[in-house]
């Protein structure tokens, strides 16, 4: 489970790197995933969520977290900012690295 702490720095816009389990047979290890919070839904309640963007390899890719799932076993906050204006940021899907950075001033 997430820490109280990291889980208000969860934010739109906030960068996060999401350490996930995965499984392969027999096996399991940590895989990171390192992007932009682009949307927080449903505050902290069972089906909480969180969804995060990067671009790997030129295409863009998002993934949604729930919250209190056991396969996450870190989220480390990069950066988070003090203001955003808005509560999703889903317009930043179509604008390039370089506008994404002036938007959100990292």
């Amino acid at each position: 489970m997430i820490n109280e702490k990291v889980l208000e720095k969860i934010k739109p816009g906030a960068r996060v790197r999401v350490w996930e389990r995965i499984k392969e047979n027999n096996k399991e290890r940590q895989s990171p995933f390192e992007g932009i919070v682009i949307a927080r839904k449903h505050g902290k309640e069972k089906g909480a969520t969180f969804t995060v963007r990067a671009v790997l390899h030129e295409v863009g890719v998002e993934k949604t977290y729930p919250i209190y799932s056991p396969m996450i076993s870190k989220v480390d906050i990069i950066y988070s900012p003090k203001k955003v204006h808005r509560s999703k940021l889903y317009y930043i899907r179509n604008l390039s690295k370089k506008k994404i950075k002036e938007k959100l001033s990292i």
